[in-house]
């Protein structure tokens, strides 16, 4: 699948873009690491700065999907 297409459904769910390029068990720990950040980051920040980290992961997870092509 096309990099791009796999980062951009990665940014919006987390481990969606790693699980349509083949890796699903990765896909699968990138969609639960990130609920455990924000569930972590919603109990002790205040909302825009769990905001900015769900953002910075999704950015994360999206470039790591686009490097498996």
């Amino acid at each position: 699948m096309n990099g791009i297409i796999a980062a951009i459904l990665s940014f919006i769910i987390p481990g969606l873009g790693q699980a349509v390029q083949g890796d699903i068990k990765k896909g699968i720990i990138f969609f639960i690491v990130a609920v455990v950040i924000g569930l972590i980051a919603s109990l002790i920040f205040r909302h825009w700065i769990v905001y900015i980290i769900q953002i910075c992961y999704a950015l994360f997870a999206a470039y790591d999907a686009y490097q498996m092509q």
